[in-house]
C-alpha cells in the first residue's frame, strides 16, 4: 500500500512538473507572433531567452539563501511559484508592451521557475528515503516535455492564436501548482537544511573530485540551452539550403521531446556501464554532433538531417541526470544544499554566454550554417574534466542518491 501511494506521488510530482516547466519555453515558440505583434528587432529570441535564464539564476540564489523550501511547505512554495509564472506569462499578452515590459515579464517567469523545478526535486526527495534516483531521469523528462510543449501547441495547421498558446501555457501551470497543493503533502523525511554559508562556496571547489565533476556540468549547461533555443532557427536553415517547407513548430516540439527518451535510456545505460561513462558518452556525441552539423544542415537530404538533429537532441540531454549525480556524490553532505545551488547558478550564468553568442552568429548570414560549432567547446571543456576523475564511492550510492534535491 506504502509502495503504491508513493507511486501516485510520484506521479503527480511529473505531471506538474511537466505542467508547470510549459512556461520555460513558452515565449520562444511565440517569438515571431511577438516580433510582429510589438515591432521588435530580430535579436528578441536570444534576449528574451536570455532574461529567462536571469530569472532562473536570481530565483535559484534567492531560494537557496532564504532556504524558502525547508523553513516552509515545498508543496505551498510550488504552487504560488506556479500561479505567480502562470500570471507573469500572461503579462506577454498586455497591449502596452515594450521591449523592456516583455524581457521584465520573461525575467519573473524564469523567477518563478526557480520555484518550480528546483523545489520539485526536494518535494521528491522529502518523499523518498532510497530510490529517487531512479525516478530523477522521469523528473527530467518531464522538464524535457514540458519545454518542448508549447512548440506542439502551435504546430496544429487550425489557425491558432499565439494568444491561446499563452492562455493554454499558463493554465497548465495554474494546475500543476493546484496537483501539489492539493494531492502531495509535506514528505516524511523533510529535514530543516543549514543556514547559507559563503565560504562553503570556495571549500566545495577544493574537492578535485566535485571540481572534475562541476565542470563537466557547466560543460554540458554551455550546450542544452543555446541548443533548444534556436532548434526552429536550424530548422529554417536546413529549410533555406534545401529549399523545402517544413512544419517548424510541430518539428522543434518533436527534436526537444525526443530528449525525453533519452534521458531514461541513460539511466538504464549508467546501470550498465557507470554513470561517469555514460555521460563522457553522451558529451562526446553531442559535441560531435556540433562538430558535424554545418555538413548536415547544408549537404543532406531532410529525412537524414532531421535523423541527425533528434539523435543530437538526446544526447545533449541524456547526461542532466548523471551530473546531478555526480556533483551530489562528490560533495560533503552538509555541504549539498550550497554546493548544487551555486553549480546550478553558475550553469545557468553560462548558457546565457552561449545563447547570446549564438544568436549573433546566426543573425550573421554568411556565419549562421556554421554558428552551432562553437556549442562543441562545452562537450569538449566538459569531456577534459570528466577524464580526471570523479569517483563515486558505492557504498552510499543509494542513500546519496534518495538526497539529490536538485538537478538540471
Amino acid at each position: 500500500m506504502k509502495a503504491q501511494k508513493q507511486s501516485w506521488i510520484l506521479a503527480i510530482i511529473i505531471g506538474a512538473q511537466f505542467c508547470c516547466t510549459s512556461l520555460w519555453f513558452a515565449g520562444n515558440a511565440v517569438t515571431d507572433n511577438l516580433l510582429q505583434h510589438f515591432n521588435l528587432n530580430t535579436e528578441a529570441l536570444g534576449n528574451m531567452s536570455s532574461a529567462v535564464q536571469f530569472g532562473f539564476i536570481a530565483g535559484s540564489f534567492v531560494f537557496a539563501v532564504l532556504t524558502l523550501s525547508d523553513r516552509y511547505s515545498p508543496s505551498r512554495i510550488f504552487f504560488i511559484s506556479a500561479v505567480f509564472g502562470a500570471l507573469c506569462n500572461l503579462g506577454l499578452l498586455l497591449a502596452s508592451n515594450t521591449m523592456f515590459s516583455l524581457l521584465a515579464f520573461r525575467f519573473f517567469t524564469g523567477f518563478s521557475l526557480a520555484g518550480i523545478y528546483p523545489v520539485g526535486m526536494k518535494i521528491a526527495a522529502d518523499h523518498f528515503e532510497k530510490g529517487l534516483g531512479k525516478s530523477l531521469s522521469f523528473l527530467i523528462s518531464a522538464l524535457v516535455l514540458g519545454t518542448a510543449f508549447p512548440y506542439f501547441i502551435q504546430s496544429f495547421n487550425v489557425n491558432i492564436s499565439w494568444e491561446t498558446v499563452i492562455w493554454a501555457t499558463s493554465a497548465l501551470a495554474t494546475f500543476g501548482g493546484l496537483l501539489i497543493l492539493f494531492f502531495v503533502p509535506n514528505g516524511p523525511y523533510q529535514k530543516l537544511a543549514n543556514q547559507f554559508e559563503v565560504s562553503k562556496i570556495f571549500k566545495v571547489f577544493k574537492n578535485s573530485s566535485f571540481r572534475s565533476a562541476a565542470f563537466g556540468y557547466f560543460g554540458h549547461m554551455w550546450e542544452l540551452y543555446a541548443f533548444w533555443t534556436f532548434v526552429p532557427a536550424l530548422l529554417v536553415l536546413h529549410q533555406k539550403f534545401q529549399k523545402v517547407e517544413l512544419n517548424i513548430p510541430l518539428y522543434a516540439f518533436l527534436i526537444i521531446a525526443s530528449g525525453s527518451l533519452s534521458c531514461i535510456l541513460g539511466g538504464f545505460i549508467s546501470n550498465r556501464i557507470g554513470v561517469k561513462k555514460t555521460a563522457v558518452l553522451a558529451l562526446s556525441l553531442s559535441g560531435l554532433c556540433c562538430l558535424l552539423s554545418p555538413l548536415f544542415i547544408i549537404f543532406t537530404p531532410t529525412a537524414v538531417f532531421l535523423s541527425f538533429v533528434m539523435l543530437w537532441s538526446m544526447a545533449v540531454i541524456a547526461d542532466s541526470p548523471l551530473f546531478s549525480t555526480l556533483v551530489a556524490k562528490n560533495c560533503d553532505a552538509q555541504s549539498l544544499g550550497t554546493a548544487l545551488t551555486i553549480v546550478n547558478c553558475l550553469g545557468y550564468s553560462i548558457t546565457i554566454i552561449s545563447i547570446q553568442l549564438l544568436n549573433l552568429l546566426i543573425l550573421n548570414v554568411e556565419w549562421a550554417p556554421y554558428a552551432f560549432v562553437i556549442l562543441a567547446l562545452g562537450p569538449i571543456i566538459g569531456r577534459f574534466h570528466l577524464r580526471q576523475k570523479p569517483f563515486i564511492p558505492h557504498q552510499n550510492q543509494n542513500k546519496s542518491l534518495g538526497k539529490v534535491p536538485n538537478a538540471k
